[in-house]
């Protein structure tokens, strides 16, 4: 193999390139009918898929925490949820992979950290900054920063919806 250590620095497009070369080798009508070449294939990709998801829960988790702060900064857990925040960066960070970028479903991201981040307020009696974008005003590039400024990630929010800063 001509780049062996695709597998432990970019596992995305290691299963991709795997489910393919095991798709070719299944259309192959000189191999044996003993190998399930499709399943096969589709287990090898659902390896890069598994690894995306993680990242996009952690997104989630990470934005989901932001939004909190941002709606409820004088709720008691508000400095469990920037440690937190920072917790989901860390995760994030670790896990993320250049070829995951245009897989990642920021849109969906945003929509589940908004539910997330909603549901935990109702229980402090609190509710989620009114207003927010559809889109998250939030970059993957600032998400996935080397440091990531909390303080300027609850402006940025607080901004999107119009406020001039956290609540």
């Amino acid at each position: 193999m001509d780049r062996p250590s695709l597998y432990d620095d970019d596992i995305v497009t290691w299963a991709e390139e795997q489910a393919a070369a095991l798709r070719a080798l299944g259309a192959r009508s000189d191999l044996s009918d003993a190998v399930d070449w499709e399943n096969v294939a589709e287990e090898i990709e659902s390896v890069g898929r598994s690894q995306i998801h993680a990242v996009e829960g952690l997104l989630t988790q990470l934005l989901a925490h932001l939004l909190k702060q941002a709606s409820a900064p004088m709720a008691r857990p508000s400095l469990h949820w920037r440690q937190e925040t920072m917790t989901f960066h860390l995760a994030a960070r670790a896990r993320y992979e250049k070829a995951m970028r245009q897989r990642i479903r920021m849109d969906d991201v945003w929509r589940l950290a908004q539910a997330h981040a909603e549901s935990a307020l109702i229980a402090y009696g609190d509710a989620l900054l009114p207003r927010l974008p559809k889109t998250c005003p939030l970059s993957l590039d600032e998400l996935l920063a080397d440091v990531l400024d909390i303080d300027a990630a609850l402006v940025r929010l607080a901004g999107a919806t119009g406020l001039a800063e956290p609540r």
